[in-house]
């Protein structure tokens, strides 16, 4: 058989795939109408009619473009919402604010950034010789003079730029600070901030801790947080306490920028940000504790559920870990529906539920590297698996290279595109740190939950955990040391990262041609 004719064969293959499974067809419709949010009318009515073509049935046809316009007029809605502000008059003024802590401030040049909720904002108005404050709803106002107040926007995100000068206070997150400084735009490389819903940025002059702290559920969550925080560190030098909350909780704030650059260079970055990983090896420690407690099926999986609504906002509530969180849901939901789980169908739910919680989550690089990561692992590690198998390779090391191999080839464009930057020691890095990485979580999961009654009680898993932790350093400094750890590598355009990820598919497609993976579920 010639190439075209088996390339042919192939894309026949893939079209009867997709029409043997309708709701993929809509959910995969779905998503890409969330995607379309900078595409005109036009190109929406092509992915529309495309869809439509793509389903053979009239029905399921019908559905798909539908699906596709829904997608799109509900991600434009929803996007209008997310910019929907109260604080545009304010712009370039001096304020004072209490803000809510929604997560400790980040290190950047001269200083550090964090995400930040007003509760109350007051601001100099020399012009009338009063005050306006914001303290309310979004967009309510009522009008005021120089004895008055303007009541705008409580609850809108902020980012602060806290000056490396200003004397930060330390404050858990949730708790609440009063700031004083400019009000202003998010500059050309603070963008990043619009996808976490921040319409402005403080820069702040001064700060203090008022005492005070957010209430309701998010109190719960963060008295959690705090508990587990302070137990990761019991017994732990800082470098090690920080990097174990890393890993644990996706909580790298603490780490040195050394640390972050030797992770970054080896390529085990990803080890320190919340992610698919951290939520799979919560169920595979939890699912045997709550077997061993004598509790049902259906009461396990209710139950692991919860801990999947726990955890996202512990580590944080990024694009990752929602996409994460989101997976493990829809998985550990079919089982509790009596239904074979479809790591596909489930992985087109998560897009759709971060993309309608908000639709700029495409354009995050997290968020497009674990899919990527995802959708790579699971077209190519079954085969690359079976192939180093055949060469003798034990099965747990081919395991784990196999799934390294499989998440670099996926994520190695986007890489490229997004940091100009690629390193060339993460497959060995990788390959040498899985064996420690389950056990760390999982002590470090352990040690964060019995710190809930008592943060003395972790010493003894934070002991076995601390050299297991000291490895991983060891392995990410050494990894980083060798010449040419790190290539410069610039893609021009979204064009050539396309073409990149062509060449990935064809790669992937041949490594399956010659040892086809069995049992895909759809």
């Amino acid at each position: 058989m010639s190439a075209a004719a088996r390339a042919v064969g192939v894309v026949e293959e893939a079209l009867d795939q997709l029409r043997a499974h309708p709701r993929h067809l809509v959910l995969g419709a779905l998503v890409a109408g969330l995607l379309a949010i900078r595409v005109g009318s036009g190109g929406v009515l092509l992915l529309a009619l495309t869809a439509g073509a793509l389903a053979g049935r009239p029905v399921v046809a019908v559905a798909a473009l539908a699906a596709v316009l829904i997608g799109a007029i509900g991600g434009q809605a929803r996007l209008a919402a997310l910019d929907r502000t109260a604080l545009t008059p304010l712009l370039y003024t001096q304020v004072t604010a209490e803000v809510t802590l929604l997560e400790q401030p980040r290190p950047v040049q001269f200083g550090s950034t964090a995400l930040a909720s007003l509760r109350t904002l007051v601001h100099d108005d020399a012009g009338a010789g009063g005050a306006v404050e914001a303290a309310g709803s979004a967009g309510a106002g009522r009008a005021a003079g120089a004895a008055g107040a303007t009541t705008t926007g409580a609850g809108e995100r902020v980012m602060l730029r806290i000056r490396q000068a200003t004397v930060w206070p330390a404050v858990a997150t949730g708790g609440v600070v009063r700031v004083s400084g400019r009000l202003r735009r998010l500059g050309p490389f603070e963008q990043h901030y619009v996808r976490k819903g921040a319409h402005a940025a403080i820069t702040v002059d001064a700060a203090t801790a008022t005492g005070a702290r957010r209430g309701g559920l998010w109190r719960l969550v963060d008295l959690i947080r705090g508990r587990a925080e302070a137990a990761l560190g019991v017994g732990l030098a800082p470098p090690q306490a920080a990097l174990l909350r890393g890993m644990a909780l996706g909580q790298d704030e603490a780490l040195s920028e050394q640390t972050r650059d030797e992770f970054r260079t080896s390529g085990l970055s990803h080890l320190t940000a919340a992610s698919g990983a951290n939520v799979a090896l919560l169920l595979a420690l939890a699912l045997p504790l709550l077997t061993a407690l004598g509790l049902g099926l259906r009461q396990r999986l209710t139950a692991a559920l919860a801990l999947i609504a726990l955890y996202v906002p512990l580590a944080g509530g990024g694009p990752s870990i929602q996409r994460a969180g989101a997976m493990g849901a829809a998985t550990t939901a079919a089982a509790l529906a009596g239904r074979a789980a479809s790591r596909w169908y489930a992985l087109l739910l998560a897009a759709a539920v971060t993309l309608a919680v908000n639709p700029r989550f495409s354009a995050d690089p997290g968020w497009q590297l674990s899919f990527a990561a995802v959708v790579a692992i699971a077209l190519a590690t079954p085969a690359v698996a079976t192939r180093l198998r055949r060469r003798r390779v034990p099965g747990p090391l081919a395991d784990a290279a196999a799934m390294t191999f499989a998440a670099t080839l996926g994520t190695a464009p986007l890489l490229a595109f997004h940091f100009e930057e690629l390193s060339l020691v993460s497959l060995p890095a990788n390959v040498l740190a899985a064996p420690a990485v389950a056990p760390i979580m999982w002590l470090g999961m352990l040690a964060a939950a019995v710190g809930q009654f008592a943060a003395p009680l972790a010493l003894p898993l934070n002991t076995l955990n601390a050299s297991l932790l000291g490895y991983v350093g060891a392995i990410a400094h050494t990894a980083a040391t060798v010449p040419h750890a790190e290539v410069r590598w610039r893609l021009p355009g979204p064009l050539a990262l396309a073409g990149l990820y062509a060449a990935v598919a064809a790669l992937v497609a041949l490594i399956r041609w010659r040892a086809p993976p069995a049992g895909d579920r759809w």
